[in-house]
């Protein structure tokens, strides 16, 4: 399959332009989720930067067994491919670094993509790549990539080998809707709205997963293929990402995200669920799921001091991570036998029921777009985030989907409704109730606003109570 159009990374691009520039020896580091563009972004930024040479090297995938010489190889290998002679040998990585010295020139760019894998079995990798790169004195620019963003954490940004050497850090986010909605527009889909929220649903604006997507076929069938078809893409992913991020360490980070699965949580209700012994390290591993790129760590705080509470709320940010676990993983026996073969998409039990939930995670991954439809700027804002008020004897129990608290004391407390049919009147008592329940400051205005997919009854868009009423699809075009 070719290349798609390139959607998207202009900040990132821009930085990386403005680094070449210099004409210096420069280190950068890309680090995201695992098929969220790294090593493309890099591709894309040699071809338009007018580099003399792309050196683009990868390590193997840890499979049990494979050594620090078979990386050595592996690297001599694709030395050998872009050099056009025959394969070599290298018995230590000085060698190997030391021998591409004989070749590169000015301008030229060096990318190590997934460098976790390419040095975790050698601990003389890193002494040995700094030493190296410590004699570089000509324009190039080095580019570590990596999916075990925790590896890239402890051995590179967080090292005293690169202390002062990193350049450049870009952390590669998902693509917007808007971008995603283009992506999948250049890919060829014809799509209705709602269909295009039902594939980004799924997966996000992750680049790879999007590609994926067939243009001749519905989007049902689309899903069908590749979530509920025996080896289906969505169906043999999740496994692949636990065994290359966390090494056949994943049972505990997997039993977390069980226990995340159906809404956010503090970490003494997580360690509850998956009774976990009383030590430090849960913190820990809560840390390596959000520096993965599949959680998201959200303070609560007090309206009157806007200070961050002591709790923190956890919830799984990553749309396919929470598709996987509350749609596919519990039909992975009927998937397997080749139950769904035959059924449509709508009769799949918790299909739909779910896709409120996962368009939640979708929309938060975009809060600069809700900020924009709800006129506030970034600065005037004290604290936001979906906001959770426990259940005291003093106070009911509330949860809301988004709130933003502005310096101005307004509270805007954001509904998202995704049904397939109108959203009738209702919603509003189901607001009043839900904004009685919170408990402000005096002074605090409380502000409703309501993000809906399918149209409000004419009786809602007429009646003055929600301060804004905002049709997502309106994402879903690229602004000018």
């Amino acid at each position: 399959m070719s290349n798609p159009v390139f959607i998207g990374r202009k900040a990132e691009l821009e930085r990386l332009k403005a680094l070449y520039k210099k004409k210096a020896s420069s280190l950068v580091v890309v680090k995201g989720r695992r098929r969220i563009g790294k090593s493309r972004l890099i591709g894309e930024f040699s071809k338009i930067s007018g580099s003399q040479t792309f050196w683009s090297f990868a390590g193997l995938a840890p499979k049990d067994g494979i050594s620090a010489q078979q990386q050595r190889d592996n690297f001599a290998r694709q030395l050998a491919l872009m050099l056009k002679i025959p394969p070599m040998t290298f018995l230590n990585w000085s060698d190997a670094f030391e021998h591409l010295s004989l070749h590169i020139k000015p301008g030229d760019i060096i990318l190590l993509d997934e460098i976790s894998w390419m040095g975790s079995k050698d601990p003389s990798f890193i002494p040995k790549l700094k030493a190296w790169w410590d004699k570089q004195t000509m324009h190039v620019l080095l580019v570590f990539c990596g999916s075990v963003s925790t590896w890239i954490e402890e051995n590179i940004l967080k090292s005293t080998a690169f202390f002062g050497r990193i350049n450049l850090t870009i952390s590669l986010e998902p693509l917007s809707i808007p971008e995603s909605a283009e992506f999948l527009r250049t890919l060829g889909m014809q799509l209705s709205h709602y269909d295009t929220y039902k594939l980004l649903s799924i997966v996000g604006g992750v680049p790879w997963y999007l590609e994926q997507f067939s243009p001749g076929m519905t989007a049902d069938d689309n899903i069908k293929q590749l979530a509920f078809e025996k080896n289906g893409l969505l169906v043999t992913e999740f496994d692949r990402i636990f065994h290359d991020l966390f090494n056949g360490k994943g049972a505990t980070y997997k039993k977390i995200l069980d226990s995340l699965k159906d809404g956010a949580r503090t970490l003494s209700e997580i360690r509850q669920s998956i009774e976990f012994a009383h030590s430090g390290t849960l913190s820990q591993l809560m840390d390596h799921l959000i520096v993965a790129g599949f959680v998201i760590k959200q303070s609560l705080w007090s309206f009157k001091t806007a200070e961050p509470l002591k709790q923190s709320l956890y919830r799984i940010s990553d749309p396919y991570m929470r598709f996987y676990l509350k749609v596919i993983e519990p039909n992975l026996g009927a998937i397997a036998d080749g139950g769904f073969d035959q059924a449509p998409l709508s009769t799949m039990f918790g299909f739909e029921t779910h896709m409120g939930l996962r368009l939640e995670a979708l929309l938060l991954q975009n809060r600069p777009l809700l900020l924009q439809k709800l006129g506030i700027s970034p600065v005037d804002i004290v604290r936001s985030g979906p906001y959770r008020q426990t259940k005291t004897t003093t106070q009911q129990g509330c949860q809301i989907d988004y709130l933003v608290q502005t310096k101005t004391n307004s509270l805007f407390i954001c509904e998202f409704k995704f049904k397939r049919r109108e959203i009738s009147s209702d919603i509003i008592t189901e607001m009043q109730e839900k904004l009685s329940r919170l408990k402000t400051p005096k002074g605090c205005a409380k502000v409703a606003v309501l993000f809906h997919l399918s149209g409000v009854a004419s009786s809602i868009a007429t009646n003055p109570y929600f301060y804004r009423i905002v049709d997502i699809v309106d994402f879903l075009e690229t602004e000018k």
